[in-house]
């Protein structure tokens, strides 16, 4: 008899007590009528301040098929991502959201697309149920990914995707402090599809992502998989070279025609504060990236685990 094929569901959780119970049962009751594979699922919390893992606990001593992860303080959903991932032996991985939001009940569409030979599937909505600013924040994750890591401008990307084994496998090979899994995923393969499924409201509080966060993960995006933006840098550094001393040149020209014109102080001030401006914005931009650096020499963790639940696996 053949064996039959695994899947590892990983589910990053941060303040979802009350909508998390939902969300695993509806992963039972659909994996359970796939009775052509088996599955676990892996609930990282990400230091939630309420009970989430309190919640993950009880779960846990009711299954033996889920796995509880808490970490020490909050790292964030890639860095809990991550952790789920190194944890999981699933043939195909399921990454979805603890909100519910994110139809568990559509996954067999997901591996359906991996079993037609697909490396990745990604979750395509037609209609998001997300906030205006969570919206806005997607469209602009959407551009960076695209202009900065070359996504395929048809490709959707969604927190709702499956994977194989060997990307998992070339995806925990990053080792380094601020994992963004998208681009891990571009990194490991290009096969990748999208699948329409429905995306729900929220049910209960809201969205976890600040302002602070979504600019933190566009950051971790492009310092850690592109060089891009530095090369933007040089190519606006050299722009504005050309402009200030075309601007020179046209000053020096203008005082030999008629000297008897004064030379603009408000003008000089502009062109001192934009360029100056310019400089400031340029090195800003190389710290962070040497500064990133700096904190990748020193081994500075993704994550930090307090406490595992039916996990006798160290990774």
């Amino acid at each position: 008899m053949e064996d039959k094929k695994k899947i590892s569901f990983v589910i990053p959780c941060y303040r979802s007590e009350q909508t998390l119970p939902a969300v695993i049962e509806e992963i039972r009751e659909k994996m359970n009528s796939m009775e052509q594979y088996q599955y676990d699922i892996f609930l990282v919390n990400d230091c939630s301040p309420d009970d989430t893992f309190g919640v993950i606990r009880k779960l846990c001593a009711e299954d033996e098929k889920i796995k509880g992860i808490d970490f020490s303080r909050n790292f964030g959903q890639h860095s809990a991502l991550m952790a789920g991932l190194r944890h999981s032996d699933g043939d195909y991985v399921v990454c979805l959201d603890d909100d519910g939001q994110t139809p568990a009940d559509e996954v067999d569409r997901l591996l359906g697309k991996l079993e037609e030979g697909y490396d990745a599937v990604y979750a395509k909505y037609e209609h998001k149920q997300h906030s205006a600013f969570r919206n806005l924040g997607s469209k602009v994750n959407e551009r960076m990914t695209r202009t900065m890591l070359g996504k395929p401008a048809e490709l959707y990307i969604s927190s709702y995707f499956a994977v194989k084994r060997f990307v998992v496998e070339d995806m925990i090979r990053y080792e380094n402090s601020y994992p963004y899994v998208i681009g891990l995923v571009l990194r490991a393969t290009r096969n990748i599809a999208n699948v329409p499924v429905n995306h729900r409201e929220r049910s209960v509080g809201t969205s976890g992502y600040t302002l602070n966060k979504l600019i933190s993960l566009w950051f971790n995006g492009f310092t850690a998989f592109s060089v891009k933006p530095l090369r933007i840098a040089t190519a606006i550094g050299g722009t504005s070279a050309v402009i200030g001393f075309l601007y020179g040149i046209y000053t020096i020209v203008k005082r030999l025609l008629k000297p008897d014109v004064p030379m603009g102080f408000s003008s000089t001030m502009a062109a001192i504060v934009f360029f100056g401006g310019m400089m400031m914005l340029m090195l800003g931009l190389i710290g962070e990236y040497i500064g990133r650096i700096y904190i990748s020499l020193n081994n500075s963790p993704q994550y930090v685990i307090r406490e595992k639940i039916n996990l006798e696996r160290e990774r």
